[in-house]
């Protein structure tokens, strides 16, 4: 039993999401349960001459089936129209109707990436603009070009802070409102900060989660450049292999995982139901390198740490039934070489001779990477293997590496009773972040 008072204990009473594996909690989690796959050769554009040409990409996602008016929204980015997909979700979930939260202490805490770069227009208004004479960009000429090819709506839903505006349109949140894009921790993170602003008394609902896409022509040439992803010659949804020796990087996902946090002093009294509770919060920089992890895994331990001791949680401790306290790790597990590595170590680290005990896998192994939209789907991941009593499993799981010598559930879901889990996410620049929940205790 928490010792918090009602009006600092945070609940979730809302998720939802929209992923390369579907577009609502039920058949997605079927899905995973299923170890079924997400990734197919990217559509979006022509990769064929790029050295990865597969991806995880939404498909068949149209939002107006998810706003009050799709006239609203008509220049939304794929970003925004991923976030109002899975904020609705959340939304109805959560069961708030107007009248039942003051919108002046409703916000909005997001880690949102950036909209879609108008790559073709873009590209075209630089190619026309050069003088191969002076072999530069004619500055006059390329403004003219631009001025009659680029769109100014596309230039505005560019910025990462566009899916708040249209999110506290479309629900009427006039609270805090704040956007992080910490990379590949950034929902998480903002997750966690609006559980703190809820906690401090700052307002009394938050919706929070992220929403991401890169698969363009300069998301998938940068990842390629950083020798990040995945260069499978074969069947893509063999490609993305967390915690296999022959792991060679990640895939490339897209989408949005939204979460409705409420104080449970809010929630008790508008008669709303706790899917899960959030417990704590950790949030550390390893101030090493912009790409490289400390190889110690420091970071990762310490932002795993500090959640744990938030959540009043002893990670060397063993329950009555002879269990760890944490019973389910939703590991970052990109499955490349490094991240694998070092996220292993640093459990170890933090759990010492009980880390093999617990069950951690990757879900990017089946709907690839959604960068900062990660966070928030693997959170709502971990909420649903507390509510049902499964783990997903690892998929493509099938060359152990002897370094790493940890419980990762390989390949088939598993039945757990699961209370209490962690959810890690780490970013490019070093930012580690992790949260815990458990099961909803009145």
């Amino acid at each position: 039993m928490s010792t918090r008072s009602d009006a600092e204990r945070v609940v979730i009473t809302g998720m939802g999401w929209i992923t390369p594996l579907g577009h609502d909690l039920e058949s997605v989690w079927a899905r995973l349960m299923a170890a079924d796959s997400g990734m197919a050769p990217i559509t979006r554009f022509d990769a064929a001459t790029f050295p990865t040409t597969f991806a995880a990409e939404v498909r068949d996602f149209d939002v107006s089936a998810f706003v009050d008016d799709p006239a609203v929204h008509e220049h939304a980015g794929l970003n925004v129209q991923f976030a109002l997909g899975a904020a609705r979700q959340a939304w109805t979930q959560a069961g708030l109707t107007a009248g039942a939260f003051d919108p002046l202490r409703a916000g909005l805490y997001l880690g949102a990436g950036e909209g879609v770069l108008d790559f073709d227009n873009y590209a075209a208004s630089n190619i026309l603009a050069w003088n191969p004479e002076t072999r530069r960009i004619d500055g006059d000429r390329w403004v003219a070009e631009a001025l009659k090819r680029m769109n100014a709506w596309c230039e505005i839903e560019q910025e990462p802070n566009m899916p708040l505006a249209h999110l506290g349109r479309e629900f009427g949140l006039r609270g805090p409102a704040y956007n992080c894009l910490t990379a590949c921790a950034a929902s998480t993170q903002a997750i966690g900060e609006a559980t703190d602003i809820l906690r401090r008394g700052d307002a009394d609902v938050m919706l929070s989660g992220g929403t991401h896409t890169m698969i363009h022509p300069l998301g998938v040439t940068g990842f390629n450049r950083l020798t990040a992803l995945s260069q499978h010659d074969g069947d893509p949804t063999e490609a993305s292999r967390p915690f296999d020796r022959t792991r060679g990087g990640f895939v490339m996902g897209e989408g949005s995982g939204m979460v409705v946090l409420e104080t449970l002093e809010h929630a008790r009294r508008r008669g709303a139901t706790p899917l899960v509770e959030v417990l704590g919060y950790g949030s550390s920089c390893d101030a090493y390198r912009i790409t490289d992890i400390q190889p110690e895994g420091r970071g990762a331990a310490a932002a795993m740490r500090q959640a744990l001791d938030e959540a009043g949680i002893d990670p060397h401790a063993v329950a009555g039934d002879g269990r760890p306290a944490i019973h389910y790790v939703s590991a970052h597990g990109t499955g490349t070489k490094e991240n694998d590595s070092i996220e292993t170590r640093a459990i170890k680290a933090v759990f010492g001779d009980l880390a093999p005990r617990i069950p951690m896998s990757s879900i990017k192994s089946m709907m690839g990477h959604l960068i900062a939209a990660a966070g928030a789907v693997e959170l709502i991941t971990s909420a649903l293997a507390i509510r049902h009593g499964r783990i997903p499993p690892t998929r493509n799981l099938h060359h152990p590496d002897p370094d790493l010598d940890l419980d990762y559930v390989p390949n088939e879901a598993r039945d757990a009773v699961v209370d209490v889990a962690l959810s890690n996410n780490f970013g490019f620049g070093g930012q580690n972040d992790t949260l815990v929940i458990s099961r909803f205790e009145g």
